[in-house]
C-alpha cells in the first residue's frame, strides 16, 4: 500500500492493520512496513517522542511506504501543524470531549474551509517543489483526522461529535475510558456500554472507527460492531511479548 492510500482505504472501512510507536527511531516503522503492516501511529503524546523524532520516523515509514499518522500530544493547533508539516498522513487527537474541540481540530488540519497555516516547505509540500494550490489539495484529500474519544464528557455528546463535517473517523481509547468512567477495567459493564454507545453513534454518522485491540482474537467481535482500523500492540509491546516468549523457550531448552 503507498502510504498516500491509507485515508481513501480508512474511509472505505477496509481492514487495515497497524501499531503504535513508542521508541524514538525509524526502525521499527521500517520493520513494521516490511513485515506488511498499513500504518504506524506515532506517539507523542505518552512516548519520548518530539518533532525531531517525528520528523525521522516518518521518513522511515516513506522507505518502507507504510502510512505514519502521528498521536499528538493535544488539540493545539501548533501540534497538529508541526506533524502534518512532517508529512504525517494523519493525526490522532486526544481527548476530544466537544463539539467544539472537534470543530477547532479539522479547522486545525485542512486548507479549505479550515485554519491550517501555510507552507509547502516541509517535507508535506516537497520542500517547496509543490506548487501552492497542488499541496493544498494533496494535503486535504490524504490527511487522516481521527478524534480520540476517551472521555466520560465526550459520551454525553458523541453524536455530536461524529456528525462534526470533516472529521474523518474516531478511535476509541479504552484505556482512557476506563479511568474517566471510575472502572477498574475495560471489560466492565460501564466501559463496554459506553463503547457500544460510541460505535453506534459512528456507525450512524457513517465514520470509520479505529480501535486498539489486545490480541487479534479481539478483531471479530469489533469488526461485527463497525470497527475497520485496528492497532494491535505497540512497537515495545512486541518486543515485550517476543523476548517473553524466547526468554521462555530458551529456559524449557536447556532446563
Amino acid at each position: 500500500m503507498r502510504r498516500t492510500e491509507f485515508t481513501a482505504r480508512f474511509k472505505a472501512r477496509e481492514q487495515l492493520l497497524g501499531a503504535f510507536v513508542k521508541t524514538p527511531t525509524g526502525h521499527a516503522s521500517e520493520i513494521l512496513g516490511r513485515a506488511g503492516f498499513d500504518f504506524v501511529v506515532i506517539d507523542e503524546e505518552h512516548a519520548p517522542i518530539d518533532r525531531v523524532i517525528t520528523d525521522q520516523i516518518l521518513l522511515a515509514c516513506r522507505a518502507s511506504g507504510i502510512a505514519g499518522l502521528v498521536r499528538v500530544p493535544s488539540s493545539a493547533p501548533s501540534a497538529i501543524q508541526s506533524v502534518l508539516d512532517c508529512g504525517a498522513t494523519g493525526v490522532l487527537v486526544p481527548h476530544v470531549a466537544s463539539v467544539e474541540t472537534a470543530r477547532a481540530v479539522v479547522a486545525a488540519s485542512r486548507y479549505r474551509g479550515g485554519a491550517r497555516g501555510f507552507s509547502n516547505s516541509p517535507r508535506a509540500g516537497g520542500y517547496g517543489a509543490t506548487g501552492m494550490w497542488a499541496h493544498i489539495e494533496a494535503q486535504d484529500r490524504e490527511i487522516a483526522v481521527l478524534a480520540m474519544i476517551e472521555d466520560r464528557a465526550a459520551i454525553d455528546v458523541i453524536e455530536d461529535i461524529v456528525a462534526v463535517d470533516g472529521l474523518d473517523g474516531i478511535f476509541i481509547g479504552r484505556g482512557d475510558l476506563t479511568v474517566s468512567l471510575g472502572a477498574r477495567s475495560a471489560s466492565e459493564a460501564v466501559v463496554k456500554d459506553a463503547v457500544a454507545r460510541i460505535m453506534t453513534a459512528a456507525r450512524n454518522a457513517g465514520k470509520p472507527i479505529c480501535v486498539m485491540i489486545g490480541a487479534v482474537e479481539e478483531t471479530e467481535p469489533f469488526r461485527a460492531d463497525g470497527a475497520s482500523a485496528f492497532i494491535v500492540s505497540s512497537d515495545q509491546g512486541l518486543l515485550r511479548s517476543s523476548a517473553n516468549r524466547i526468554r521462555a523457550e530458551f529456559g524449557a531448552a536447556t532446563n
